[in-house]
């Protein structure tokens, strides 16, 4: 989606003793697995389905939803 709609994709992984750490809790960002799309948190602790990611992506870029087929 990153080259779809030409924005950035991060990805933080870390081993899990390292979200458990308290220079991570304080960091302000959500326990993982999450998904944030600019600063909102999007998912956390489940899977996101790519349809429900796009539709995020699209309102933050102020991008109409598509429209199903007729």
């Amino acid at each position: 989606m990153g080259k779809k709609y030409e924005i950035e994709i991060e990805s933080i992984t870390k081993p899990r003793p390292e979200y458990q750490t308290t220079e991570y809790r304080e960091s302000g960002l959500p326990a993982a697995p999450a998904v944030m799309v600019a600063n909102e948190l999007v998912a956390q602790g489940a899977d996101i389905t790519e349809e429900k990611l796009e539709a995020v992506i699209r309102r933050h870029l102020g991008v109409p939803l598509a429209q199903p087929p007729e």
